[in-house]
Formats: structure tokens, sequence, C-alpha cells
């Protein structure tokens, strides 16, 4: 929803609406890194999915030009291939160094030695032999794409058709029956439904990239404490967190606000 909607049906100030939405994600953001240490993951898949801020990328403005937050925005997730839980996420750009941080993040938040699995995306080479070194089994599914142009009135709507893969273990001793991206692929169709920025050929787009941080912060805190996944639901609802084993419960949405109460506390006390 947006924040104008929002508005509408609550009848508080849209200031006070985009306020709340960034106070929340901060404390959301703290949360979540304070409990996604030591994690048990053993399979993990990364990628990274695009955004906008402010303007397209091609409509930026030559005072603008080159400045983060202006133009394209990609938000770097892993997922857990086992528990679906999300360990860490960037909201940056597409560049060596937002790699090299975004890796290294995944790496200080793991227990144990892991399989990671990535895009076709170069990137990634040097960030996770930077971050694991010899510890990782590490391997890259490139797609391959038919080199067919869609129909006419189709180019905007329907991408190109994928023909087949090419898997390249990079490093270590990947199993090759469990090779894929899939998983956080279909994570960032759980992004686009559940965050309104990151509809496409829509008027939604965030005009300030701390806004668009502080919404992703929001979604994944919600994913991962509240929202019971489907196919971890066997006996009783499940969320991401209680399958990785760092929460007991599944959280309420009052639960996830209480948050924002207790870093005003903790302020205050120190």
């Amino acid at each position: 929803m947006s924040i104008r909607a929002t508005v509408r049906i609550t009848g508080v100030a849209k200031n006070t609406v985009t306020k709340l939405l960034v106070d929340l994600g901060a404390a959301c953001s703290e949360y979540q890194d304070g409990i996604m240490q030591g994690l048990p993951c053993k399979r993990i898949e990364a990628d990274e999915i695009w955004s906008f801020c402010h303007s397209k990328q091609r409509n930026v403005s030559p005072e603008h030009e080159g400045q983060f937050g202006h133009g394209d925005v990609w938000t770097w997730v892993a997922l857990d291939a086992d528990t679906k839980l999300v360990p860490c996420y960037l909201v940056g750009e597409r560049t060596a160094n937002d790699a090299e941080v975004f890796i290294n993040d995944l790496a200080s938040r793991l227990n144990n030695r892991i399989q990671l699995s990535t895009d076709g995306l170069r990137l990634y080479v040097n960030a996770v032999e930077y971050a694991f070194g010899a510890d990782v089994d590490f391997a890259v599914i490139h797609k391959l794409y038919t080199s067919e142009s869609p129909k006419e009135g189709e180019r905007t709507y329907s991408p190109a058709k994928c023909t087949g893969i090419e898997i390249r273990e990079v490093q270590g001793n990947p199993d090759r029956r469990k090779i894929s991206t899939s998983y956080v692929e279909r994570q960032n169709l759980t992004m686009r439904m559940g965050m309104r920025r990151f509809t496409r050929l829509t008027n939604a787009f965030s005009k300030k990239v701390e806004n668009l941080a502080a919404a992703v912060s929001l979604h994944f805190a919600y994913y991962n404490l509240c929202r019971p996944h489907k196919t971890l639901s066997k006996k009783y609802p499940t969320t991401p967190a209680m399958a990785a084993g760092i929460e007991d419960h599944v959280w309420t949405i009052e639960e996830l606000v209480e948050l924002l109460n207790r870093k005003s506390a903790s302020q205050e006390a120190s």
C-alpha cells in the first residue's frame, strides 16, 4: 500500500507515516543484526534485485549524476535454502565494493562451512574468496536465454525465454544436486508482492533511498519473524526464524512494533 493510501485510510499525516516507517525500519534492522549471529545454515543462495529511487537512471538530472539514491538501486539478498531464513541483505549498488560488504556480512553470521550458490554475476567470485577464503563450497549458475527478440508489444512485459543453464563449480566441493538459486529468485517475487516500491511498471517508487532501506528492513523482519512459511508449517505454524532456531514462536504485529519502544527505551537509558 502506498503512503498516500495509508494516510487516506488512517487520517494520519504523511510525514508521521514516513517517520514511523523509517524509525521502525531502523529498529527492525538493529534487532535482526543482533539475532542473526552464529547461524547453523548449510545451503545459502544469493541474488540481487533491481529497483530505483527518485527517478529512473535515464532520467537522473546532471547535478545528481553518479549520486547514490538517484537512479538504479540494487538489493542484495541471501537466503537459507533449508529454513528459508534471510540472514542478511544490503540495499546498495551493483559494485565490487557492495558485493564484498554483502558477502563479508553473510560470512560473519555463520558458524559452519556452507554451500553457496549465486547467479553468474562476476562480482561474487572475488567477494566470496575474500570473505570465506577456502572455507566454502561455491558454485555459480549461469542462465542461457534465447536470442530471439520478443514480439512487438511484448518487449516491455515478456522476458527472454530461458533455454538452459550452465553450472560452474568455483571453489570447494559443492553438491551438484543442490546447486540452485530457485529459492532466492522466488524471494524476489515475495519482495515485489510485499513491497509496493518494488512493483514494476508503476509509479510506485521511493523518493529517498533511506525510505527504501527502511521498507526492506521492515519487510524482512515481518518475513523472518511474523509470517509462517507454508513449506515449514507441517505440524504447526513455523516462521523461518523458528526453523533456524533463533525464535520459539510466531511473532505478532504488536511484537514487531514493540521493537520501536525497545529502541527508544534503550536510547533513553544510555
